[in-house]
């Protein structure tokens, strides 16, 4: 369960922003060509959509999608439109207006019944329908490694603890039977995935006849394993660092094509 910390990293994360020094703000960060105040402005934006549909305030709803391609090309223009509305703020404004609307941010996914069925299905795990468990752990991921880019930017420490970074890495680990999906293996075969540090811990993929498949960690059967430091493991699946680097970090053993098929397994949507 996820929902009960929105509040916490909210909190930091104002923290954080109100601590910048001004020069801080353009910095560069891992989010493309975005600049710390960029991401900062894309955190408000998608707590801002989110909440005006809540309130039933959208103008429109998303037009059909056909394809992952469409999906993604859909979700880069409207951040790009949202980044370009919030950047223009100055920081304090930028900051109020984030910390305006929160509680009720917060209080939306708290109020969702985990099991039931959310708005939008987890594209990144394969999934068209999904569960609100799923949908607001997915959306925590967002607001965790968006606020990890500004803290890698400014070398700010505060939010790789195991309580509010071992569920990011929980939920990146759904992504691994879609993303291994098409990687073959005899069945009972295991893929076996450690982030190594406080934070970590070891998931297992198991082959069996209807494909891949998270479960219990076990030695049998192990034909690979990759452990992967915790410093870079959320970068890894949030397209933050370069395969290149990534693999001049990770141990494999075992199966290596299977192994480093983790380094190219991405948990966002675009």
């Amino acid at each position: 369960m996820t929902a009960h910390l929105f509040p916490v990293l909210h909190t930091r994360l104002v923290e954080l922003l109100a601590a910048l020094e001004p020069d801080e703000w353009a910095l560069p960060t891992v989010a493309g060509t975005w600049t710390v105040k960029e991401v900062a402005a894309h955190l408000l934006d998608t707590q801002e959509r989110i909440v005006a549909r809540v309130r039933g305030e959208s103008a429109s709803g998303s037009p059909a999608i056909a394809s992952p391609a469409q999906l993604a090309a859909f979700i880069n223009r409207i951040n790009a439109e949202g980044v370009a509305r919030y950047r223009q703020l100055d920081p304090a404004a930028l900051i109020a207006l984030m910390d305006e609307r929160a509680a009720e941010f917060a209080a939306h996914f708290q109020s969702l019944d985990p099991s039931g069925v959310a708005p939008f299905g987890v594209s990144w795990a394969g999934e068209e329908t999904s569960t609100n468990g799923f949908h607001t752990a997915r959306e925590y991921t967002e607001r965790w490694h968006h606020q990890q880019q500004i803290r890698l930017a400014t070398s700010r420490p505060g939010i790789m603890t195991r309580e509010l970074y071992h569920p990011v890495l929980d939920c990146f680990m759904r992504a691994l039977p879609f993303s291994y999906r098409e990687k073959p293996a005899a069945s009972g075969a295991i893929v076996r995935f450690t982030i190594a540090g406080d934070c970590g811990g070891t998931w297992s993929l198991h082959r069996a006849a209807g494909g891949w498949r998270l479960g219990d960690s076990t030695t049998e059967r192990v034909i690979s394993e990759i452990t992967v430091p915790q410093e870079i493991a959320w970068r890894v699946f949030t397209k933050g660092v370069s395969r290149d680097e990534a693999r001049r970090q990770v141990r494999v053993s075992g199966d290596l094509e299977l192994g480093l098929h983790l380094l190219a397994t991405i948990a966002i949507v675009a």
